[in-house]
């Protein structure tokens, strides 16, 4: 399995996008839509309708890539956020990628102590 680099910026498009869409219409889809640079350095994630199919497109200074990913039997996890556009990093990519509902999961809340003693 592929890693992104963590220190990616991640945009997730929250509604399902017509899966026939290439390079270009997603671009169009990341100003038009999203409100973001298709060149900046992030990494933008679209889902289909179905939700067993996430696209990802990057661009790395030379031209974009394309990844795509499909799920024969399950269902990927998509945000039911008001939002159009949310932000994600890369660990949290990679756990829908891989299946895990981000939602249910909680970490240890973060401490701040005053002393060690």
């Amino acid at each position: 399995m592929f890693r992104l680099a963590s220190d990616l910026r991640v945009y997730l498009h929250r509604e399902p996008i017509d899966f026939r869409a290439g390079i270009n219409s997603l671009a169009i889809v990341v100003e038009q839509s999203m409100g973001l640079d298709p060149f900046q350095r992030a990494v933008f994630a679209f889902c289909n309708r179905r939700r067993d199919r996430i696209k990802l497109l990057i661009y790395d200074r030379s031209g974009f890539w394309k990844l795509l990913k499909r799920l024969e039997a399950d269902r990927f996890h998509w945000p039911r956020s008001q939002e159009a556009v949310l932000t994600l990093t890369t660990e949290e990519l990679h756990w829908r990628l891989d299946g895990i509902n981000i939602a249910a999961v909680r970490r240890h809340p973060v401490r701040q102590y005053h002393s060690v003693g």
